[in-house]
This record gives C-alpha cells, sequence and structure tokens, in this order.
C-alpha cells in the first residue's frame, strides 16, 4: 500500500473518530443525520462548483447516476442501523456493523473485482477487523431475543457499509469521478431523502429535540463539527481508493474505531481499558502488515 494512502486513511480515521464523539451526545436520531447532511451538503456544493471550474471538468449523468447509488445505500446504512438501535444492544449491533462491512468489502474485492492485496495485505486486514472486535465485543448478560435481533441488523448494516464502499470504490476509480464532487452530489441527494421524515411535525418516540429546527438551536455546535468533519473524513477515503485497493483501504479505516475505543476510556472513563488495549495492539499489527502489501 502506498505510504500516501496509507496516510490519507489514518487522518481520515482521526477525524471520523472525533466527530463521532461529538455525535454521541446528539439525539435526535433520522432528524441529526438529515441536520447534518444538510449543513455538509450546503459546504460541499460550492467547493465542487469550485472544483469544476478550476479543472474544467464537464459533469456527466453518469457522475449524477453513481451519486444517487450511494445516497441510496448511506441512507439505507443509516436506517437499518437507527432500527438495529431501536431493537437491539448498542454492544451487539456496533460492532458487528463495523467488523462485517469492511471484511465483506474485502471478500467481494477479491472474489468479485480480482483485487490481489496478497497475503500480508489479506492477514493486516483480518487483524484489523479482529482487533475491531475485540474492542467492541458484547460485554455482560443480555435479553437473548435483543441480542439475536441485534445480531441480524449488525450483520445487515455491515452489508450495507460493503455495498456503498465498494460502489463508492467504483465510482472513484473506474468511472472516475472526482471525489469532491462526488461527495457533494450524494450528500445533497442523501438529504432530499431524509427531508420528507425529518421535516415531518413532532417528533417520533426516542427522536429527541422534536424538529430539526429545535435541534439545531440546542446542538448547533455538534451539527457544525460533524456536519464539516464528516465529508472530510470519508473525502479522504475516496482519494485513498483512488491510489489502493479496496480490500486494503476498507478495514484499515477501521482504525477509527481504535481511536474512539481509546477516547472513551480516556476520556469519558468507559471501562475496559485492557481490552481496548489489546485490540488496539492487534489493530496496530493489522496496520504494520497493510503497510507492507
Amino acid at each position: 500500500m502506498s505510504g500516501l494512502a496509507l496516510v490519507l486513511v489514518l487522518f481520515a480515521a482521526a477525524v471520523h473518530a472525533s466527530w463521532n464523539l461529538a455525535a454521541t451526545r446528539v439525539p435526535g436520531g433520522a432528524r441529526f443525520v438529515f441536520c447534518y447532511y444538510t449543513v455538509s451538503a450546503v459546504v460541499l456544493v460550492p467547493v465542487g462548483v469550485a472544483h469544476l471550474v478550476v479543472t474544467g471538468d464537464r459533469p456527466r449523468w453518469a457522475w449524477l447516476l453513481a451519486a444517487a447509488v450511494t445516497a441510496v445505500a448511506h441512507v439505507a446504512y443509516g436506517v437499518v442501523l437507527q432500527r438495529g438501535y431501536a431493537v437491539g444492544d448498542l454492544s451487539v449491533v456496533y460492532p458487528l456493523a463495523r467488523g462485517c462491512g469492511p471484511l465483506l468489502s474485502v471478500l467481494v474485492a477479491v472474489a468479485v473485482l480480482h483485487e490481489r492485496p496478497g497475503w500480508p495485505g489479506f492477514a493486516g486486514a483480518v487483524l484489523v477487523v479482529g482487533g475491531v472486535l475485540v474492542i467492541s465485543a458484547p460485554r455482560g448478560p443480555g435479553d437473548p431475543g435483543r441480542r439475536r435481533a441485534g445480531a441480524g441488523y449488525g450483520v445487515l448494516t455491515g452489508v450495507t457499509i460493503a455495498a456503498y464502499t465498494l460502489w463508492d470504490a467504483y465510482a472513484v476509480g473506474e468511472l472516475g469521478v472526482p471525489p469532491v464532487v462526488y461527495l457533494a452530489a450524494g450528500t445533497v441527494l442523501q438529504s432530499l431523502m431524509l427531508a420528507p421524515y425529518a421535516l415531518r411535525g413532532g417528533g417520533r418516540r426516542g427522536d429527541a429535540g422534536g424538529s430539526p429546527r429545535a435541534l439545531w438551536r440546542e446542538h448547533r455546535r455538534a451539527v457544525l463539527l460533524v456536519g464539516l468533519l464528516s465529508p472530510v473524513a470519508y473525502v479522504l477515503v475516496l482519494f485513498a481508493m483512488r491510489l489502493a485497493p479496496v480490500s486494503l483501504v476498507a478495514p484499515l479505516r477501521e482504525v477509527s474505531i481504535v481511536l474512539g475505543g481509546l477516547a472513551g476510556w480516556l476520556l469519558l472513563g468507559e471501562p475496559h481499558g485492557g481490552r481496548r488495549l489489546a485490540g488496539s495492539a492487534i489493530v496496530l499489527a493489522g496496520i504494520t502488515a497493510i503497510a507492507l502489501a
């Protein structure tokens, strides 16, 4: 894996962990997602237009179609994940989603896209996913029904992660869609797709804040932070997928879980520091193997 691609993905992981840390403190479910998607769109559209003007690239209908596909996949990811959190435990849904997503991406990239990361790269991918699961494995007793439901939705969420990861790699690699333009169009479409639900009057149970306006008024700083940092993190990943195989980039992205887990332990006082350190060591070994691939 090239040094530049490695740096891009690791920096993206740090940014991703930062905005997720901010997002954990904000209620609102889909309405919160709509708010920060909208902020991202407002920021990215001028950047995308400027890119087209400076480079002289002419937009193509294929670019819009590609952005529409990723928008559907990202919204499906958000809806399935929120449903998983409603019927299952966070400690089951989240690690399975983040572990299955990159693992499926690697398997499909090798089997369908005919990528050949080599044994060091493949071993590194397995180590990264394994380390993520060690850090965020379910802990303690719980309702078996919620665990089964959480496991099902966790795996289904992982499928959506793999879907948008593989499609995005194809869009920026094979179709040649400029990453900034691609992300700008995608966030606009994602915001529009969520608008009918988010702008309905009142709030459903679990949607604290009641409306996007109320959520914006009470959590403006977090919405802005997530809306700005989320696209920065992902556009770095899109550029990295132009430089390196998705079978290496996808698992390496999950370093953000390590950083988030360590931040939760060191900054928020969350338990299981020993497990987090052990998982981090496994992930570090995986990163080393990927770097040598």
